[in-house]
């Protein structure tokens, strides 16, 4: 288990953070905040899988169905009691989990690209019982509706015809001729309940009924005229009546909620489960991320790492972009590495960039173990380790009376008791807080015995004397961050196979430091340091020359390339201009088929006679004998899916027009392609390069003819009475048509029956290119004798 001050010093809980940033309620919050890198391989890349199957629906335009809910844990802890009763307005907070809920139960019922998500949210139904009786009884605010029950409606039915009638005949006493006189003012109003005119004060008794109030100033009496008291009485009855109800009801639905609290709180974690991994997803999405390798091998390989943190930095504020990682460390069990390593040191000055990469290597692999994809290639790698074990940053405690090296030295301890084969260790300014030559010497028998026990290390430091310690050391190497020498700038790149310089004097004078002060310095510097670092200096500028020839020969390389295509291209006009006019004359010879089959389909249609099938046939033999002569002069290419990029433009033959491929899966060799209005799904020997012919804004139907122009295509089929295949041989081109004209939705009407044609048409649409989805009709759609299709 990797303790927690790794994870803090690592900032791990930093990006705890900005992935609960997209979580829709407390609870998905807290359940983000105790995400762990996990020991589990399996469960490390069911998370990923998991992540990815939602970012894939994302690349396809659909978000999973997530709105802010609440916790319903309390709601839940009090219920639970027998006879318990909540307040209405608390019954509220069921709304939006129900319905968010509901909406992700209908979003992956007839998905089959989803297994994951469907294995862990397959068992959501947001409990439309529950749902419907909350929906009926109980408003948004909290307010019980008078829909609630049959009871209820009646009774305010006749508490607000009764209301009235007070209110008419209290109007009706206040304009009396014997009553005006009397009276305060001519308003009516309530006092306790009880309705009510204002008397003055010294002529109550003379209007029969009940003071209820006085005002403030003591002039005013409020009474209620005797002749409405009985009304008024009847009235509190209903509103007694009106008030029981309700209790009843609420106190029905505190029921079932009891009933089904188990059930409520098992798809309510489901549903928080969901929402963190839809928070990883979009905080992957935001960064670029890449889903990495997880490997039982002593390989670390980091391939463009960026730090998350940098990188989000950088985004927000528009900045230059971060540059990449290139590290790789290890790989002594896999013999396809080059890099057999186990301790890599890193030099270099300060400023430069070493304790970012340390960083960025632990925090990436921390972000991998927990199933969180990574701001790196795809072709990154880490191992399942048992532990991170770090050391970096200002140990020093005043508390414990420790220095910088006492607080060091003691956290390095507990890191040699607790290494073996199956950790990390990062080790930043690694011997410094000590007198150089005593700190060089116990950190070469630290990384010594580190070696030993198997860890992978990374450290920094600016002692020369564990440089050279490395350099000697079989399965050790150096390696540096890049400096400009002439713009005594850091370049942030990491170099590996050569130790680096601290460049602590040109530095010096940069910032400041009087000549007078660095020429002394420079003349204390021993002869043997002064004759290394020239040393390192002349083999960084040999191999700069050496990368600058290297660049100059692929260019002179690229050039003859070029030259060569170009002659290529010439030679291919040259050919295809000698085949132009053989194959228009066979491209106007197929128009005419074409025209042929037009026709013949067109009374197929309508007659359906057994001469017009024959008729058909022989146009189809002869279209096909026109297509494979065409083929011989314009062979057919096609494309290797290694070569198929989403944006790429392709030819589909399916429709014989060009598409923008927008998903290319490589495990199943299939691709998604966007031609005009239509989206479709088709294996990769399908489709071939692009030949320019743009999807029209209307294909030829199935019949082969044009609708009228005023002709507007269905959007919805009966099947009703027809068999099988009549009816499935009916529902091909009727999509067909659908999609081109750019319909979302459709209703095709078979019946209930015996399920046979029901379970058919059902069976066709599933996996059909064209069908996104689709569901059984609602009550007011036909119920389960239709199914509503929702096209791509």
């Amino acid at each position: 288990m990797i303790r927690t001050e790794t994870l803090r010093t690592l900032e791990f809980d930093k990006i705890l953070s900005a992935v609960s940033g997209y979580a829709h309620s407390g609870a998905t919050r807290d359940e983000t905040a105790l995400i762990r890198p996990l020991d589990d391989r399996e469960a490390i890349v069911r998370r990923f899988g998991q992540v990815d199957e939602i970012r894939r629906l994302r690349q396809l335009g659909i978000d999973l169905s997530l709105r802010s809910f609440e916790d319903i844990a309390p709601l839940l802890a009090a219920v639970r009691p027998d006879g318990a009763v909540l307040d209405p307005t608390e019954l509220v907070v069921l709304f939006p989990i129900l319905r968010t809920m509901t909406a992700i139960a209908k979003q992956f019922a007839y998905r089959t690209d989803i297994p994951l998500l469907r294995e862990l949210a397959g068992t959501l139904t947001g409990f439309p019982d529950l749902l419907d009786e909350l929906e009926v009884s109980i408003d948004s605010e909290g307010e019980i509706l008078d829909s609630a029950s049959p009871l209820l409606s009646d009774l305010r039915q006749k508490k607000r015809h009764l209301t009235e009638r007070i209110r008419r005949r209290l109007a009706e006493i206040v304009r009396e001729t014997g009553v005006t006189t009397f009276l305060q003012d001519d308003f009516i109003t309530q006092r306790g309940g009880r309705w009510v005119i204002p008397v003055r004060m010294d002529s109550k008794g003379m209007v029969p009924g009940v003071v209820h109030d006085v005002s403030n100033s003591g002039e005013t009496a409020f009474m209620e005229p005797l002749e409405i008291i009985g009304l008024a009485n009847e009235l509190e009855n209903l509103v007694a009546e009106e008030k029981a109800e309700m209790i009843r009801i609420v106190r029905t639905i505190c029921r079932m909620i009891r009933q089904e609290a188990d059930g409520l709180e098992e798809q309510f974690r489901i549903l928080v489960r969901l929402d963190v991994l839809n928070g990883i997803a979009l905080f992957a999405d935001s960064l670029g991320a890449e889903t990495p390798e997880i490997t039982d091998a002593r390989f670390i390989r980091v391939r463009e790492g960026r730090h998350p943190l940098l990188a989000l930095m950088a985004r927000e504020r528009g900045a230059g972009r971060v540059v990449p990682l290139d590290l790789g460390l290890g790989g002594a069990e896999r013999p396809d590495s080059h890099v057999a390593n186990q301790v890599m040191v890193i030099t270099g000055p300060n400023a430069g960039g070493k304790t970012i990469s340390l960083k960025t290597t632990g925090l990436l692999h921390l972000m991998a173990l927990a199933g969180i994809p990574v701001p790196a290639a795809s072709t990154s790698s880490f191992p399942l380790i048992s532990d991170l074990l770090v050391d970096i940053g200002d140990e020093q405690s005043i508390e414990q009376s420790l220095s910088t090296f006492s607080a060091h030295v003691s956290n390095i301890a507990g890191i040699l008791e607790r290494a073996d084969r199956r950790t990390v260790v990062l080790l930043d300014e690694l011997g410094t807080g000590t007198e150089p030559v005593q700190g060089a010497a116990i950190s070469c028998a630290v990384l010594a015995d580190l070696q030993d026990k198997g860890a992978l290390v990374i450290a920094t430091t600016h002692l020369t004397d564990i440089v050279g310690f490395v350099h000697k050391r079989d399965g050790m190497v150096n390696a540096s961050m890049e400096f400009d020498r002439q713009t005594l700038t850091p370049l942030y790149r990491l170099t590996v196979g050569e130790p680096g310089q601290s460049h602590a004097l040109e530095i010096a004078r940069r910032y400041g430091l009087p000549d007078r002060v660095v020429a002394v310095a420079t003349g204390m510097l021993s002869r043997m340091e002064t004759e290394f670092h020239e040393l390192l200096a002349e083999l960084k500028d040999q191999r700069r020359r050496h990368e600058e020839a290297l660049a100059e020969a692929e260019r002179l390389r690229r050039d003859a390339e070029e030259k060569a295509r170009i002659a290529r291209e010439r030679l291919a006009e040259a050919e295809t201009r000698r085949r132009e006019a053989t194959e228009k004359a066979l491209q106007e010879a197929k128009e005419i088929v074409r025209a042929a089959r037009r026709d013949v389909n067109a009374i197929i249609e309508e007659a359906r006679r057994e001469k017009s099938r024959e008729a058909r046939k022989k146009i189809d033999e002869a279209e096909a004998a026109v297509e494979a002569k065409l083929q011989e002069f314009h062979p057919e290419e096609t494309l290797s899916l290694d070569a198929v990029r989403e944006g790429d433009t392709v030819f589909v033959k399916a429709i014989g027009h060009d598409g923008t491929v927008t998903a290319v899966d490589r495990r199943t060799g299939r691709l998604r392609v966007r031609a005009g209005a239509m989206e479709l799904e088709v294996a990769a020997t399908d489709v071939s390069p692009r030949r320019g012919k743009a999807t029209e804004a209307k294909i030829r139907t199935g019949s082969g003819r044009r609708p009228a122009p005023d002709a507007e295509t269905p959007r919805e089929i009966n099947l009703i009475g027809l068999r099988v295949d009549d009816a499935l041989a009916r529902l091909e081109p009727f999509l067909n048509h659908a999609s081109l004209e750019g319909y979302g939705e459709l209703r095709i009407v078979h019946g209930k029956g015996t399920g046979a044609l029901m379970r058919a048409v059902r069976e066709y649409l599933d996996g059909h290119p064209l069908v996104r989805e689709f569901r059984p009709g609602e009550p007011f759609e036909g119920g389960e004798g239709a199914t509503v299709v929702t096209l791509r």
